[in-house]
């Protein structure tokens, strides 16, 4: 990724992107980050981190505040829709996740669903592709998804203002 930021922001997430060192954030919203995945083999994937890194469930959260993270998620979520639908005519359709399985904190993933991807993989969760392709450089996010980073934020920016 084009940055001049070191990697240590992958070790806390929520705490980079509160002090603007997290390079992933495309956008700051009522109660979470937007942030663009790591990994692209899906493009368009973006997840929402809470902004109170001790956060680890939607039910710690006061209700106010758990329904300001959905509401973000649905935003999300329906920004990359629109992107990825104007980028892909294979686009099919967006999945939201929240999991909480492996990152000690609460984030909801935005993976959107594409016509293309292999049979045996298309109708079932993203978790089950093999693991190569997580680790595979040529889905690794990087400056050929500038485009699609300054889409999404453009969409999560015209979505807010419609509100």
């Amino acid at each position: 990724m084009s940055s001049g930021i070191g990697a240590d922001w992958k070790s806390d997430r929520i705490g980079s992107a509160l002090k603007g060192e997290n390079p992933t954030v495309l956008r700051k919203l009522s109660a979470g980050f937007a942030v663009i995945g790591d990994v692209q083999f899906l493009p368009g994937y973006s997840i929402l981190l809470v902004d109170e890194p001790r956060v680890q469930r939607l039910s710690e959260l006061s209700k106010k505040r758990r329904l300001q993270f959905l509401s973000d998620m649905d935003q999300l979520g329906e920004a990359v829709e629109r992107v990825c639908r104007r980028m892909d005519p294979a686009f099919r359709r967006v999945n939201l996740e929240i999991l909480g399985n492996r990152d000690p904190f609460l984030h909801a993933h935005i993976w959107p669903r594409y016509e293309w991807e292999p049979s045996d993989l298309v109708g079932v969760p993203v978790w089950l592709y093999p693991r190569e392709r997580w680790s595979d450089e040529r889905f690794a996010l990087g400056p050929q998804h500038d485009a699609l980073r300054a889409s999404i934020g453009a969409e999560l920016d015209t979505l807010a203002a419609g509100d």
